[in-house]
């Protein structure tokens, strides 16, 4: 018998009708073991663990060549405990996400929290550098300015000339309070984008629109929300997810980004990624474009050879010279 995708069994137990498009046909009595209100609460991470292997395989294909699912499932395991009390079907969601997009759940990369009885896939700032070192861009630079620092920002002045921070004296908090936060990119060919700089206001703005969680917790006088707890980070990820305004991001940020977004709303995240081979064709099919696009900005090379230039008049032949010296020649 056909066996369903874990995306649609994860559709059916979250309550959702699995996609007609990838879902085999005589599968509806197959429709998912997992049961998306039971509780996962056993007495040692080691029973998670081997509930998570039965998934080994689609594990397997959603991540990358280079990350093992070992590697992969070290990172997971003393996360575990924070998750206990997650429906199962949103920890695989979670997991599966944060598989298909190659990063690792270690807290810098990428998390993995919970949000009432759902596990939520997080990507971090790093995560989104990582990404988007994999197309044209060279490095991402994220900083946050304190108090105490020199800084200055022309948006209108020329590249390089337009920002300037000078981090005070000392580490962390002993220089000040943040007080913003910038990003911007070098590209592999030595030019720099345009910086996005977000205050403490502009961060709050984005917090209290896009984050569903936020505005849960606060309404139900909670303080566990990521960005209750990380607000930093979360502004430092807010800045870099500003770049694809001034910098051409590839499909697999795009896709980050609404996987991002769907968590922060409580939908599934997992499916937004394209598959490991697919993702591999297109980072391919985009070098090459972006090779391309370099290879017009180089100056063409220098002719050595003199090209050939048409004459406005003939050529006029020069006179023989007698044959013999002293021959005299008649009129």
């Amino acid at each position: 018998m056909p066996k369903l995708s874990l995306k649609d069994r994860v559709l059916v137990a979250t309550g959702a009708a699995p996609d007609p498009a990838t879902t085999p046909a005589g599968v509806p009595e197959q429709l998912a073991d997992i049961k998306g209100d039971e509780q996962v609460n056993p007495p040692m991470n080691k029973t998670v663990m081997e509930w998570l292997d039965r998934y080994g395989d689609e594990f397997d294909d959603a991540l990358p060549s280079h990350i093992s699912r070992g590697e992969f499932f070290a990172a997971v395991r003393p996360l575990l405990p924070t998750l206990a009390r997650c429906k199962p079907a949103s920890v695989l969601d979670a997991l599966l996400a944060c598989a298909q997009f190659g990063l690792i759940p270690d807290g810098r990369h990428a998390a993995i929290v919970r949000e009432g009885t759902l596990a939520r896939f997080i990507p971090m700032a790093q995560g989104y550098v990582d990404l988007m070192c994999r197309g044209e861009v060279q490095s991402v630079v994220v900083q946050a300015v304190r108090e105490g620092d020199y800084f200055h920002w022309e948006p209108t002045a020329p590249l390089g000339e337009d920002l300037v921070h000078r981090p005070a004296p000392g580490q962390g908090s002993e220089r000040g309070d943040v007080t913003r936060v910038y990003a911007f990119v070098w590209f592999r060919n030595g030019n720099r984008s345009a910086a996005v700089v977000l205050d403490r206001e502009d961060a709050e703005e984005i917090r209290d629109e896009h984050s569903e969680a936020y505005r849960q917790a606060e309404a139900e006088n909670r303080k566990d929300s990521f960005w209750h707890r990380f607000f930093l980070q979360m502004w430092m990820k807010s800045a870099v997810r500003r770049l694809p305004k001034y910098v051409r991001m590839t499909r697999e940020v795009h896709a980050l980004m609404k996987a991002d977004d769907a968590g922060a709303a409580g939908h599934m995240q997992s499916g937004y990624a394209p598959d490991p081979e697919t993702a591999q064709l297109l980072a391919e099919a985009e070098a090459a474009h972006a090779a391309a696009e370099g290879s017009q900005d180089r100056p063409a090379p220098a002719v050595k050879k003199r090209l050939p230039v048409k004459r406005s008049q003939p050529r006029r032949k020069a006179p023989r010279r007698a044959r013999r010296r002293g021959r005299k020649h008649t009129v």
